[in-house]
């Protein structure tokens, strides 16, 4: 039997923020990760400039990025224990969890950057 797909019920914008952080996490510009616990500290979060964002290497729609800039999305993904804000000098903290948690949503909406 396969696992289920979305375990947690994500709603949409939940599943493109937390695929979305995942991809910030595994830019070493972008993020500090903690070996011992798998954590990811994000230092920061891409800034919009027209009707995108860059993400690492990929362009990103604003419209599918919204949710970076939404209180209640990261409150959601604390609450899933995908995430969290207490890490010092961190604007979010993806957990172990989180980074493992197949969104299946990688490569619907992100674009290598042209730019």
């Amino acid at each position: 039997m396969s696992p289920k797909n979305n375990p947690l019920k994500l709603n949409k914008l939940q599943l493109r923020t937390l695929t979305l952080a995942q991809v910030m996490a595994r830019d070493p510009g972008m993020a500090r990760p903690d070996e011992t616990t798998g954590e990811v500290a994000l230092l920061q979060l891409p800034h919009g400039h027209g009707d995108h964002l860059h993400v690492g290497e990929f362009t990103v729609s604003a419209r599918d990025a919204s949710g970076l800039s939404n209180p209640a999305v990261w409150t959601a993904l604390a609450r899933k224990g995908l995430s969290h804000s207490n890490n010092p000098g961190a604007v979010v903290t993806i957990t172990a969890a989180g980074m493992a948690y197949d969104t299946g949503l990688g490569h619907h909406f992100m674009a290598p950057s042209d730019h």
